[in-house]
């Protein structure tokens, strides 16, 4: 595990000058036990991996026979539980012994990740997407809870639907970067957060507003950069009042970005709706040193031919996502991801 320096108090005086002396005693105190527990649990997590090391190196000493491995967890299970109390049964052994087996250079541990991190990212078999998790766990702090929610999403391979080999390699050892409008986009956007089942008759005004309701959770899908700016955004054109269902402005890469919600099949009518959004927000309200407006269009369902048709060869400003409001399981994610893929330029497609 890497070294790390002692924590910084991150108490200015202006601040401790504006509370009373049991207010900044108090912080004090908190701060201080915040980092005690961030030590106990980095040193908790290297003698788990020694610990996994002790059992893998006993275990070969037996040629792998399974029920050699079995009878050493039992053992050290009754043992470790009587002098050291819960945490040490044969279920957490086993999960020691992975950790070590999934990571089996101690330098490589972070220290900005918990055992709880940990304990969902060894079970992830593409060293490429655990890579990948590792990092966006650190860039953007994520809980134990969200790594789990946006590992059980494919978000890794989602993001990598696109990606040639290189762009794949990047993606495992840098994590997501916004270089292009294309980077920040997902297909399918995962949506469970809103509490609607597949089955829920829904009107757009009300996944407009469940999104709204859940809009830190709603930001997080959508990924980097975004923060939000507007809802049913009014603007009018030679008396014709016309309104756009979420406005955000993303900070990386310097643009609006215009949503609108479709219940059912998009329709060619849509495409041309957001791309005359699009042409308004950059020729009325893009200021000169931002970059093109993005138009995205989340739709329940789409075919690919009336998007391609629809739009020019050169666009790279409008894009249309299929949403689902429940999280599937990794084969039917899988072949939806393999048939969205069929449609891509054949340049992306190189292994």
């Amino acid at each position: 595990m890497k070294t790390k320096k002692p924590k910084k108090w991150n108490l200015t005086k202006k601040v401790l000058k504006k509370r009373t002396a049991y207010d900044r005693i108090r912080t004090i105190i908190e701060t201080a036990k915040g980092n005690i527990a961030r030590a106990i649990n980095n040193e908790m997590t290297i003698a788990y991996w020694h610990i996994g090391k002790e059992i893998v190196e006993e275990s070969q000493k037996g040629k792998f026979k399974a029920d050699y491995g079995k009878s050493i967890l039992k053992n050290l299970s009754k043992k470790l539980t009587i002098d050291f109390g819960h945490g040490f049964d044969e279920s957490n052994l086993r999960n020691i012994r992975q950790f070590y087996l999934a990571y089996p250079k101690c330098d490589a541990l972070r220290h900005e990740l918990s055992w709880t991190h940990y304990r969902i990212l060894m079970r992830t078999d593409n060293p490429k997407a655990r890579s990948f998790y590792e990092i966006e766990c650190i860039k953007n702090n994520w809980s134990a809870r969200e790594l789990e929610r946006q590992k059980g999403s494919l978000l890794f391979e989602r993001l990598s639907l696109s990606k040639d080999k290189r762009g794949l390699m990047k993606l495992a050892r840098k994590g997501q970067e916004l270089k292009t409008h294309e980077d920040m986009i997902k297909d399918p956007y995962i949506l469970e957060f809103t509490g609607f089942s597949p089955q829920s008759k829904l009107y757009e005004s009300h996944l407009e507003q469940a999104l709204i309701d859940n809009l830190s959770k709603f930001l997080l899908e959508l990924g980097k950069g975004f923060t939000f700016v507007a809802r049913q955004k009014r603007i009018s054109l030679e008396g014709d009042h016309f309104y756009i269902d979420l406005v955000f402005y993303n900070v990386i890469l310097k643009c609006y970005v215009l949503i609108d919600l479709k219940i059912g099949k998009l329709a060619h009518q849509d495409i041309g709706q957001m791309q005359m959004y699009v042409n308004f927000y950059d020729r009325e309200l893009k200021q000169f040193d931002d970059n093109p407006t993005v138009g995205l269009i989340l739709c329940e369902d789409k075919k690919d031919a009336v998007v391609r048709y629809t739009l020019s060869k050169e666009n790279k400003h409008i894009f249309a996502s299929k949403y689902k409001l429940y999280l599937p399981t990794k084969e039917e994610l899988m072949t939806e991801l393999k048939r969205e893929r069929k449609f891509l330029p054949r340049e992306i497609k190189k292994p």
